[in-house]
């Protein structure tokens, strides 16, 4: 750890200053989105190609304000998404000053990696999984009744998923740099798969919006396949130093 220490009142100003910067990146690149707001539902619109089989051919709003709420919140989304990168940036100028020099050095080179697995992750959940959860939900009730989907409803299942795919892609990056620093080891990760699994399942039945364990296993699974590889990154970071933490490495 850094032995130099601020005042607590230093580390506050400096997080208000941090989050102010943040703050104002967030408004300035949610205006850009907004400007940009009909292309980017267009592209949110690709993956439910069931739209074309309903008697509009496109979702529907309901409520007079509903429309202008929908392009705010893609806005906002738009927003995050790119100001996510000055974003982390200001979170590890703010705790790096609590790692030593080393430590520093490893968490400034898995920025490039933690951007990557958020788009590969958002990627993943735009084309694999939400056009058959789409599908299966256009389709479960067609015989009894019409979908006219809504625009609002359909837009937050779309940006809750690929939001929280996107964290799940972080979880080898997170693996790395926590045993990096001690903070975990690979065998205590391995010994604790069964219940990762179980985890999975329940990520997979929270994100997904639909009962089908077909789309749930869709989710489940990249869970799963980004906890193995995160043990096998953090034997890379653990850098074979097992008895740091006291454990015993030999239990499986």
């Amino acid at each position: 750890m850094n032995d130099k220490r601020l005042p607590v009142k230093s580390h506050l100003l400096e997080l208000r200053s941090r989050l102010t910067w943040s703050v104002l990146v967030v408004i300035a690149c949610t205006a850009v989105s907004f400007i940009f707001h009909q292309p980017i539902l267009s592209v949110l619109m690709s993956p439910a190609e069931g739209f074309s089989e309903m008697p509009t051919g496109k979702p529907i709003y309901t409520d007079l304000t509903e429309f202008i709420g929908v392009a705010i919140r893609v806005s906002l989304l738009g927003g995050v998404i790119l100001s996510f990168p000055f974003i982390l940036f200001q979170v590890v100028r703010f705790i790096s000053p609590g790692l030593s020099g080393q430590e520093k050095k490893y968490l400034y080179l898995l920025i490039p990696g933690a951007l990557t697995a958020f788009f590969l992750g958002g990627m993943f959940g735009y084309k694999i999984i939400f056009p058959p959860a789409v599908k299966f939900l256009l389709s479960f009730g067609a015989d009894v009744a019409t979908p006219y989907i809504r625009i609002g409803n359909y837009t937050s299942l779309m940006v809750t998923l690929l939001f929280w795919m996107g964290l799940v892609f972080e979880t080898p990056i997170v693996a790395f740099f926590l045993s990096k620093i001690g903070v975990v080891t690979p065998d205590f990760m391995a010994r604790n798969r069964r219940y990762a699994i179980v985890v999975a399942f329940i990520i997979g039945a929270v994100i997904t919006p639909t009962f089908d364990p077909v789309n749930q296993a869709l989710v489940a699974l990249p869970v799963i396949v980004m906890y193995e590889i995160g043990i096998l990154l953090a034997r890379v970071g653990y850098s074979g130093d097992k008895s740091k933490l006291g454990l015993n490495t030999d239990e499986q």
